[in-house]
């Protein structure tokens, strides 16, 4: 725990991304990167079992039938969140790499406190994100008969092997995915950073999350449970894994993925690209691809495909992120990918669409630490509607970005 303190107060995960920026031409497997999908991959739209069969071969995820949905951006996530927890009848299950005490987890915890007798609490930390949990928001948890754990302890072998899921579970029937942290730049109740209060909220981040009801919750429900597990916390009973009958529209699979040599989140990302028939459109905070990922983007642009990535701009919350990222800009404009420098405050969000009914939304970023090393969690979601919500916020981001252009 000593380290984590003394590496969590300058480490956030932001810092710790940034400090793999440093390391772009170097691949966390000990070699570069080369990994590619072999052959052509089928679109949604064109073929959707061809594509279905590739989904689950290449990420172990299945688009199940039945789902809800609601975006929850910024820091209307914990009004949402805050709501859930009154409504839980069976459990509320945290996992969160960045878990500080302030005004943000006194929400939560005022909520939690204040819950249905008899309703489980378990609240999951990464000790590196979140030095500060295990001295003082653990115990308020406990004292309101809540379990709290850390993850992994932090030692130098493991480093970069952290928790970086933002997860929360209702009775195992509802499901939170995102970028969120419980800290105070996701405080922020505001849809947009609006001119007239921008500088009010410059400290306040642009992050994307979503709400998700259907029977994929049981797969999000499962890997807390495994997380849960490696932190010496007991099975969860069968009720908080209940069967949930499919009602709504959309189809959603989920993709958990763990440090490997080969993940099955830097499959998902070469799958749902190499889909791509019209656009792929990427919001993402720590956007450092390899040169795989790279010529893959410049491949499909070759192939007429709209290719557009929406990154931080001057506003980024470490200066070596904001580095790395841009050495990485002449390469990407020489492949034809348009690129976009989101202006009013850090922008944090971790989503993807494919064309018109394929989507990506969770904690993933696009660099080889978050692709690798990190454990990391995402829905796959086939639902025009969802596209088109994501797709009106592109296009009002995009109205408060820079466009990067090529250097003459």
């Amino acid at each position: 725990m000593r380290l984590a303190r003394s590496f969590g107060g300058v480490i956030a995960l932001s810092s710790l991304l940034a400090f793999g920026s440093l390391l772009a031409a170097c691949d966390f497997r000990g070699v570069r990167s080369t990994f590619e999908i072999s052959g052509s991959v089928p679109s949604l739209d064109e073929n959707a079992p061809a594509f279905e069969a590739a989904l689950f071969q290449s990420a172990s995820a299945r688009l199940l039938p039945g789902h809800r949905w609601s975006l929850e951006p910024n820091g209307r996530v914990f009004d949402s969140i805050i709501s859930d927890i009154a409504a839980a009848t069976v459990s509320i299950n945290f996992v969160e790499y960045i878990w500080d005490p302030g005004e943000v987890s006194d929400r939560l915890l005022t909520a939690i406190g204040t819950r249905q007798n008899g309703v489980k609490c378990r609240v999951l930390a990464d000790p590196l994100g979140s030095p500060d949990f295990q001295k003082v928001v653990a115990p308020k948890l406990r004292g309101m008969g809540c379990e709290a754990k850390l993850f992994r302890p932090v030692a130098m072998k493991n480093l970069f092997e952290r928790n970086h899921r933002k997860m929360v579970i209702f009775d195992g029937k509802t499901a939170y995915l995102g970028g969120f942290g419980v800290r105070q730049e996701w405080g922020s109740k505001h849809r947009r950073h609006f001119r007239l209060t921008r500088r009010r909220f410059a400290d306040e981040w642009r992050d994307d999350n979503i709400r998700m009801t259907g029977p994929v919750v049981n797969d999000v429900q499962r890997a807390f449970a495994q997380n849960w597990q490696e932190a010496g916390g007991a099975l969860l009973p069968e009720d908080e894994l209940p069967a949930i009958a499919p009602d709504g529209p959309a189809r959603v699979g989920f993709v958990s993925s763990t440090a490997g040599y080969l993940t099955e989140s830097e499959r998902l990302v070469h799958l749902l690209i190499k889909s791509a028939r019209r656009r792929v459109h990427i919001a993402n905070a720590y956007f450092l691809p390899d040169e795989s990922l790279m010529a893959l983007l410049a491949e499909k642009v070759r192939e007429g495909v709209d290719v557009r990535v929406l990154l931080p701009g001057s506003k980024n919350d470490l200066p070596l992120a904001k580095i790395g990222q841009r050495r990485l800009y002449n390469e990407l404009l020489d492949g034809g990918v348009k690129l976009y420098e989101y202006q009013p405050t850090m922008m944090h969000a971790k989503t993807m669409v494919i064309d018109d009914r394929l989507a990506m939304i969770g904690s993933l970023n696009l660099n080889l630490l978050s692709l690798t090393r990190l454990e990391e969690a995402v829905f796959v979601i086939d639902d025009p509607e969802l596209v088109k919500e994501l797709d009106e916020s592109w296009r009002y981001d995009l109205r408060e970005s820079r466009e990067i252009k090529p250097k003459n």
